[in-house]
Formats: C-alpha cells, structure tokens, sequence
C-alpha cells in the first residue's frame, strides 16, 4: 500500500473529517464560488459597457469630454476594492448544479449596461440644458453618477432575484462599497482633485442613481424570469421529442 502522503497528494479530493457532511460544505462553497463568478463577470462587462460606450458616444455624438483624466483615475481606483470584496460575499447557494451560461451573462451585462448609458445621457441632458451647468460641474455630476449607480449595480448582479432576498450582502462587500460612494460623494462635494459642486447636486445625483438603481434591478429580475421560462420551455419541448422517438 501507498504511504498515506502519496495517497493525499494523488487523490483529486481529500476529507479532512470523518463523514460526507464534508462533501455537502465542498459542493456548496463550489457553488458560492460560481455565484461570485458569475456576478463578478456580469457587473465587469456591465461596467465596461456603460463607461466606455458612454465615453465614445459623448466624444463623437455631442464632442463632450464627460469625465477628465484626474476623474477616471479615481474611478478606476474607487471600483477596484469593492469589486476585490466579491471574492468575500454570502452568494446564495443553487439548489441543482449550473453550468456557466455565456448567453445569460451577456445578455444580463448588456441590459444593465445599456439602461446605465441611457441614464448617464438623461442627467447629461439635464444638467447641459435644464440646470445650464458650466463644463467643469457637469463633469463633476457625470463623475459621480458613473461612481454611485455603478457600485449600486454590484446588488443586482449578485443574485437572481430581487435585490434585498437573502443571503444579505457580506459586511465586507457592504462596507467597502458604502465607504468608496462615501469618498466619492465628498471628493465631488468638496472638490478634492475635481470641481466641487456642493451638497445639493450631489444628493439629487444619488437620488438619480437610487431610481436608476431601482429600474434596472426590475429589469434584471424580468430578464432572468423570461430567459428562465424559455430554458424551461426548451428543456419540456426536447424531453417530448426524446420520448417520441423512443416510442418509435
């Protein structure tokens, strides 16, 4: 017989503890793991689509640069830790195995990035031509809204359904996103290393992007209901042809 070193380092999975409850804790955390995978590629692309779509469509459309270089490197800085907190969250655990869905991630990133660019251009729109703001404050109003609603989007990719369903956010991933929309919000208020813009702009923005936030995670939820509905069509409609061709 093998030594029992050699029998740990060949095996593909060692128990540590006598039992299969270990097995059930394996299974389980593995699904968790998907879960933070998959919202982490979702809010990614979300993200990717709606800065960045945003940004060339504001350069070429309107020849509007929305965000300057100082802001887009504090974006780029303040998104990094929340999004490291992923890795920390209480995902909710599936109930049968899943397998990793391109098609559902893609069209979820897509529909959360899209609605994202449409509302940036909304308070675009009504800061350029309602508030008649100059230049360097609306950038500062893009800056913020880009900042906020952007991590609000980490609640939505983070499970299937509503937002506030159980498992809660990890406090880890609670904090840091509240702390970095904080830091945000008073670099934007105060002016540090932008143009301030003051208390009151700075909570209609975050009212903003609350109502945003609430449009897209209804959005998100009917989504995954009607591409669910269609999975499970799909799947009633093939078993009813295998049974048809085995009675034949």
């Amino acid at each position: 017989m093998a030594p029992p070193n050699a029998a740990r380092a060949a095996a593909d999975l060692v128990l540590t503890e006598p039992g299969l409850s270990v097995i059930s804790v394996a299974v389980e955390e593995a699904r968790r793991i998907f879960r933070r995978m998959n919202s982490y590629a979702v809010f990614r692309i979300a993200e990717t689509i709606r800065v960045l779509l945003f940004l060339t469509l504001s350069i070429l459309v309107f020849e509007f640069y929305p965000v300057t270089a100082v802001m887009v490197v504090l974006l780029a800085l303040l998104n990094d830790v929340p999004i490291m907190m992923i890795a920390y969250d209480n995902a909710p655990v599936a109930g049968e195995p899943r397998r990793w869905d391109m098609r559902r991630t893609l069209w979820e990133a897509a529909l959360l990035g899209g609605l994202g660019v449409l509302a940036t251009f909304l308070l675009y729109w009504l800061a350029r031509n309602y508030l008649a703001l100059p230049t360097p404050e609306v950038q500062t109003l893009i800056f913020l809204k880009l900042l906020v609603a952007g991590h609000m989007t980490l609640y939505i990719t983070r499970a299937d359904g509503v937002f506030w369903q159980r498992p809660w956010p990890n406090w880890r991933l609670f904090v840091t996103v509240e702390a970095t929309q904080i830091v945000g919000t008073l670099a934007a208020v105060y002016g540090w290393f932008i143009s301030g813009i003051g208390w009151p702009l700075a909570l209609m923005v975050w009212g903003f992007s609350l109502l945003s936030f609430l449009v897209n995670a209804t959005a998100k939820v009917a989504l995954v209901k009607l591409m669910s509905h269609r999975a499970h069509h799909q799947s009633r409609h093939l078993d009813r042809m295998e049974s048809t061709m085995h009675s034949h």
